[in-house]
């Protein structure tokens, strides 16, 4: 479970998450719905430690994520997945680098095995032949999918999602829905 209690987060003194408090259960979907520019974003940028709130506490399952040292979110952030918004896909890496960079940070894998996951992931999301391939020679949808694959490479226990269907035609976002899913 993760709870968020009472967080606020200013940019240049204006308040951008107001008295925020929110409990996601486990196992369930959730959904952040709002307004362009009412923070949704940010919110959820404050839960993976991208952002830190000003004030108030987020906790993984009892533990303070807020009190938490760089260091020792690690333990966290082993349990993360994130899909941006804009895929973020690193430019100057494969797909199946970009698969791997997860794997390398937050695993003990061989060689083997994370060529293995790489594998699997992409054929879970559809794109069992673009390992090799630069993000720059993927559609916006193979994109959302490599974006998917790096995703869940780690096999998290939270999953989140920044807009996954934004700028994508209707077919493709019900398929990145249904992969999500």
């Amino acid at each position: 479970m993760i709870r968020v209690d009472t967080i606020w987060k200013y940019f240049e003194g204006t308040p951008v998450l107001r008295d925020v408090s929110l409990d996601f259960e486990q196992g369930k979907t959730n959904l952040i719905i709002g307004r362009s520019g009412s923070g949704k974003t940010v919110l959820m940028k404050c839960l993976v430690g991208l952002l830190e709130a000003d004030k108030g506490k987020i906790y993984y399952d009892k533990h303070d994520f807020s009190a938490m040292s760089f260091r020792q979110r690690r333990v966290i952030r082993k349990e993360l997945g994130m899909l941006f918004q804009g895929s973020a896909l690193f430019d100057s890496l494969t797909v199946e680098e970009n698969i791997t960079f997860p794997l390398n940070m937050f695993t003990t894998m061989t060689p083997g095995e994370k060529r293995k996951r790489v594998d699997f992931c992409l054929d879970r999301v559809n794109l069992g032949a673009v390992h090799g391939l630069y993000p720059s020679e993927l559609s916006g949808g193979m994109k959302k999918r490599a974006a998917i694959a790096r995703a869940i490479s780690i096999k998290p226990k939270y999953l989140f999602c920044d807009e996954p269907n934004s700028g994508l035609d209707p077919p493709t976002g019900i398929l990145i829905d249904k992969l999500i899913s």
